[in-house]
């Protein structure tokens, strides 16, 4: 029995507005169906098992070279936003496996030291080409279409990346959340596979689906922010405003059920995914008292020029070692070695700059590996 299309009949039971598997744009190149998964399903598996997933473990949320165990890294607050679209997705009868994968997907193309490195290599491919830029959901993008590998038998599918239906990469390149007064979600049903040939970042999704992760993102990530600060005594719950307590909650437990009531309660059997005004405006004051006292405190600040020192100084040295592509597999130094094997694993054309090449590496390091690969070069 071919049981996936026994699921792909039980989606009929979902949400007049939720998205059908069997209506997907499907992928770039055509795969057999799974027999068992549904493709959504199928996706999430890709990027679960993918090495670009597991380097989250080693990348910064927010809290840099964290000692604590408990400190939140950017694969839990992957999962985190995972689990509570899922909460989401269930109750409003939307399709939970596109959910999941878009949700597993949204940060992998994250820099090392989160948005703190995510601005250091768009600063530094601004100094090559001011209309270039690195946002990393865009890059998010570029990695399950070119950069990260899935090998077949065939090896037909090692130019596509993940090879993930339209749907997947759409809900991980429109997931930017840090719009923090956008609290109602609309979908566009204009879009089609060629819109993500010029996305922008503030382009609305196709599905809902996709909405439910844009506004968890910021769900998952402001509570668990304020909890960690907490933790490392870098602020107490109580400095946050007693009236935006009030409206929210003083845990981040309460934080995250009070939203996710509220975004059922005022989304249901709706074209849209919304919170209420009085819910979205608390949440906005909310993110920008995070801003305040978390992301612009001075032991954030102070380690953001760490973290700033490394990605340019990893940028600016090995887009000079590009200057002679082929004495990179002969230098002493590892860390060039690794750069010339990288290039000839990826296989690029003529049409990639130096610059891409070099941002393509360094966004895919962990934290930990970005440091050592900056002290290997720079050591004396």
């Amino acid at each position: 029995m071919e049981w996936r299309k026994l699921r792909e009949q039980q989606e009929n039971m979902l949400s007049p507005f939720a998205a059908k598997s069997v209506n997907s744009y499907g992928r770039l190149l055509y795969e057999e169906k799974c027999p068992i998964r549904t493709d959504y399903e199928r996706d999430g598996n890709r990027i679960l098992y993918s090495m670009d997933f597991r380097r989250l473990r080693h990348k910064t949320q927010v809290f840099f070279n964290a000692k604590n165990d408990h400190i939140c890294t950017r694969m839990e607050h992957v999962l985190n936003v995972g689990s509570i679209a899922n909460t989401i997705a269930r109750t409003l009868n939307m399709n939970q496996d596109l959910t999941y994968a878009i949700a597993l997907g949204h940060d992998l193309g994250h820099a090392p030291f989160g948005h703190s490195g995510e601005r250091v290599l768009d600063k530094c491919v601004k100094k090559i080409d001011k209309n270039a830029s690195f946002k990393h959901e865009l890059h998010s993008l570029r990695v399950v279409e070119k950069l990260a590998t899935r090998i077949s038998k065939e090896k037909i599918y090692e130019s596509c990346g993940l090879n993930l239906t339209f749907e997947v990469k759409d809900g991980i390149v429109s997931h930017c959340g840090e719009n923090y007064d956008e609290f109602i979600m609309h979908r566009d049903l204009s879009k089609t596979p060629d819109s993500l040939k010029n996305v922008k970042r503030t382009d609305s999704p196709y599905t809902l689906e996709a909405c439910i992760v844009r506004l968890v993102d910021k769900i998952a990530y402001v509570g668990r922010d304020i909890e960690d600060a907490v933790r490392v005594k870098l602020m107490d719950m109580q400095d946050i405003p007693k009236d935006i307590r009030n409206e929210l909650g003083n845990t981040n437990g309460e934080i995250i059920n009070t939203l996710v009531c509220d975004m059922i309660e005022n989304s249901y059997g709706k074209d849209c995914i919304q919170l209420s005004k009085s819910k979205g405006e608390a949440l906005e004051k909310l993110i920008n008292e995070n801003v305040r006292l978390i992301y612009k405190a001075d032991k954030i600040t102070r380690y953001e020029k760490i973290a700033e020192n490394t990605l340019e100084g990893l940028f600016d040295n090995l887009l000079e070692s590009l200057s002679d592509f082929e004495k990179l597999q002969y230098r002493d130094n590892k860390v060039y070695r690794m750069f010339y094997k990288y290039i000839i694993d990826k296989g690029y054309d003529e049409s990639v700059s130096d610059a891409q090449k070099v941002v393509d590496f360094v966004a895919g390091m962990t934290d930990s590996f970005a440091r050592a690969c900056f002290e290997e070069i720079y050591w004396m």
